[in-house]
């Protein structure tokens, strides 16, 4: 099947690029320069794991957004609260609707480049937090595109079950390079190792009884 590819360049759309390729034709990896404190990180992994798995790279600027959307994601570092995700201040950190947003887009992408398919990384970790990686906002946005475009496009969510141990697995047995992957909502070059994504990467690794391949500052 012709699929394209949410790809943020953080682990976990990273290692569904990797899935996908593995399993579908993919004919593009699509990332989002949403004005995010990490963008400028983010997306050059992006941009790498693309072009080394041989797949055409579609760079979407829409971070003309940022100025009307409330997060501290797109307010600077100093704005991203320590915790983990399951704490209340972490609220703080969702974009609102940002997965609607990117599919919403990537739908007329993807039917534009032949795709029959998005696959979107979103994972159980992401459901307590994220209303827009919950199961049934994937069903209900995937039978709006279906119903939206020509092709039929479905969504395709591989790991909608799944937690990120299971992601950081599935990606080792891939053989994806963890090392040129992005999380930290921070942004800096380094991961800070506080911030929630930072703490779920450690947790993952380690759940996964693998080796951490990331440098953090903390």
């Amino acid at each position: 099947m012709k699929t394209a590819v949410l790809l943020s360049g953080g682990l976990d759309s990273t290692t569904a690029l990797h899935w996908a390729k593995a399993h579908h034709q993919v004919v593009c990896a699509l990332s989002f320069h949403y004005g995010s404190n990490h963008a400028a990180q983010e997306l050059a992994c992006a941009r790498y794991q693309a072009e080394l798995l041989g797949v055409p790279y579609k760079e979407i600027d829409i971070s003309v957004l940022a100025q009307h959307l409330d997060s501290a994601l797109l307010s600077g570092a100093a704005a991203i609260p320590t915790g983990d995700y399951t704490e209340e201040n972490q609220k703080q950190t969702v974009v609102p609707f940002r997965n609607g947003i990117f599919l919403a887009i990537a739908a007329g992408v993807a039917e534009s480049a032949g795709a029959q398919a998005l696959v979107i990384a979103a994972h159980a970790g992401d459901h307590a937090i994220y209303p827009d990686c919950r199961p049934e906002f994937m069903e209900a946005m995937g039978r709006a595109i279906r119903l939206g475009t020509y092709a039929g496009l479905e969504i395709v969510d591989p790991f909608i079950h799944a937690d990120k141990a299971d992601i950081v697995r599935a990606g080792l047995g891939l053989g994806v390079d963890y090392a040129r992957t992005y999380s930290c909502y921070c942004g800096g070059a380094l991961h800070c190792g506080e911030c929630a994504t930072c703490r779920e990467r450690k947790a993952a690794f380690a759940a996964a009884g693998a080796a951490d391949p990331t440098t953090y500052i903390h």
